[in-house]
């Protein structure tokens, strides 16, 4: 049939794992004269987990620091297992319970090998040499294969410990220490110890942290570590303290260790009961005997164990008080009642009384607090209406930040106005030096043909006096002071005053229309106005009679009185002037 089978039980694969058989095949039964043909047959022995793991030693040995700290390697172990593929996958243990709160053992995945790591930090002084126990057994285990025996295997693994110099260590009763705030300077109030760890058990120095106390409230003896006080303590302004207490070696001082202690002041009775505030009460005029006016309580900054008991009662100059009575409403408060019918502002409008407040001690503790009492006007319904304390509520509702802040308002206020009058000032100043570098003062262009009266506002109208020649009319007069007189009272008011000598005013317009009249393109920049001329079509013409050198006008100024109530001013201006001469 040509089946192959094993002819001897249990292969190893691990001494053999591959055999080839030449198999031949014969016809004519074999015989002689028969032909045959042969093949070569491999066999492949597979791998069965047949075989436990096995240490090649019995004992590893590693050193490591005592200053190692957790998950410092320490060394690695590999059990050996001839199987193949995942037959060869193992786990490790450390089965000594002491070597396992000390080291940890893991494996690794892709090499099948034992790490060992510290797990907790270890002690030289304390112990030198630690014996741990590892076991390596397969993951994956055949169960036809048990009777073999256990597949697993153990080692030992001694682990020593390396001495190095170390900081001192604190050996702390406790790390609050409590003391009476009363307590005086130089008293001791703890001891710290701590001790060298080394075989050679150096001598320790004790030092307190200079950055946890800053004010120097305690100090520390630098043998004895005692903890002394050298500042008046106070539990009411700082209840705790915290500072770091340092110890170092004598030989040295780069060892040094450090320790936190928490000093905790007890409270003694040292702070008087006060009032809680300045209290003020007001009362009617018409307040009846026995009414409430005010209920008052106090504060006091200590503490006792027992809590706060508070007695009140009238202080000794207020005893034969006959407007006022204080009653204990023994929780710690009082009230205060009036004893009379009616008050009278006018008489006395405020009252002082004081109260004397005593505490439970011990020792027991007083203080003399004061209520302003003020008498008031009130309506029919009890209503206060006013007090005369107007300017004491005044200047308490003005806190002091408010009066400063309205201080600095006025302030920026002065400087303002003062800024805005000096910017004023320089201005004024430079204007009024351009006014007198410019000579071309009162120069003003119209571009309307005039307004009658309304005109006589923008300019000098004494520049128009040179119309008229007063001196030719005294002249031709000869002396007859009638016809002057009626000619000065038909001009307007403005000409009135016959003593008057324009001779220079003509003279010197006569020059500066000359001037004008021979050179057409320099503007008068003078006192001259100038009017907007339409042309010689202009039904108007021209109304100035400034542009001729000559004295007197021969033209016939009647047609003005016929351009409405805006020219009549000047119509009869020059009408007047008509028959004054006519006369």
């Amino acid at each position: 049939s040509g089946i192959i089978r094993t002819a001897v039980p249990n292969l190893d694969r691990e001494t053999q794992d591959r055999y080839e058989v030449v198999v031949q095949a014969t016809d004519m039964a074999g015989q002689m004269g028969g032909l045959s043909g042969s093949t070569t047959v491999t066999i492949v022995i597979t791998d069965v987990n047949d075989n436990p793991p096995r240490f090649p030693q019995k004992m590893y040995q590693f050193s490591v620091s005592e200053s190692a700290v957790a998950g410092t390697l320490i060394g690695k172990v590999k059990a050996e297992d001839v199987d193949q593929a995942e037959n060869t996958d193992m786990s490790y243990f450390i089965k000594d319970e002491e070597g396992s709160e000390l080291f940890k053992v893991t494996t690794d995945s892709y090499t099948q090998e034992a790490v060992i790591t510290v797990r907790k930090p270890l002690d030289y002084e304390n112990k030198k040499v630690h014996s741990l126990v590892v076991e390596a057994v397969n993951k994956y285990v055949d169960p036809s294969f048990v009777d073999l025996g256990t597949f697993r295997d153990q080692t030992i693994v001694r682990v020593s410990v390396t001495d190095v110099d170390e900081p001192p260590v604190f050996k702390l009763p406790s790390e609050v220490i409590e003391v009476q705030e009363d307590a005086r300077i130089g008293t001791v109030i703890g001891v710290v110890t701590a001790q060298d760890p080394d075989a050679p058990n150096s001598a320790v120095r004790y030092a307190i942290d200079h950055t946890s106390n800053t004010e120097k409230i305690f100090n520390i003896d630098a043998n004895t570590g005692a903890i002394t006080i050298s500042k008046i303590l106070d539990r009411e302004t700082a209840g705790w303290h915290n500072m770091t207490v340092l110890a170092m070696e004598a030989e040295n001082h780069s060892q040094v260790s450090k320790a936190s202690i928490s000093i905790r002041i007890l409270d003694v009775n040292d702070n008087p009961p006060e009032l809680v505030t300045p209290y003020e009460a007001a009362i009617c005029e018409d307040a009846k005997p026995g009414q409430l006016i005010h209920t008052i309580s106090v504060v006091d900054r200590d503490e006792p164990q027992t809590g706060h008991r508070f007695y009140f009662t009238l202080a000794p100059e207020a005893a034969n008080n006959r407007y006022f009575t204080l009653w204990d409403i023994k929780d710690n408060t009082a009230g205060i009642r009036t004893q009379r019918t009616g008050f009278n502002r006018q008489e006395q409008d405020i009252f002082f009384l004081p109260i004397l407040v005593v505490d439970s001690g011990p020792p027991a503790l007083s203080s003399t607090g004061t209520l302003t009492i003020r008498v008031c006007g009130c309506d029919s319904h009890g209503t206060i209406q006013s007090c005369n304390a107007t300017a004491y509520v005044m200047s308490a509702a003005i806190s002091p930040g408010a009066l400063i802040a309205l201080l600095v308002c006025i302030l920026i206020l002065i400087v303002l106005v003062l800024l805005i009058l000096t910017l004023k000032r320089h201005r004024k100043g430079h204007h009024i030096s351009e006014d007198e570098e410019d000579m071309r003062d009162n120069v003003i262009k119209y571009n309307d043909e005039g307004g009658g009266e309304q005109d006589t506002e923008a300019y000098d109208m004494t520049t128009l006096r040179s119309l008229y020649d007063f001196s030719d009319i005294k002249g031709n007069d000869g002396g007859g002071g009638n016809n002057v007189t009626t000619e000065l009272h038909s001009l307007p008011q403005w000409f009135q005053n016959p003593d008057v000598d324009f001779s220079m005013y003509r003279n010197y317009l006569c020059k500066k229309v000359e001037l004008a009249d021979k050179d057409l393109s320099v503007p008068p920049y003078d006192s001259f106005q100038t009017y907007a001329f339409e042309g010689s079509d202009s039904p108007a013409q021209s109304l100035s009679s400034i542009n001729t050198i000559s004295n007197t006008s021969e033209q016939d100024f009647s047609y003005l009185s016929d351009w409405g109530p805006r020219f009549r001013q000047l119509a009869g201006l020059y009408n007047g002037n008509q028959e004054d001469d006519g006369s």
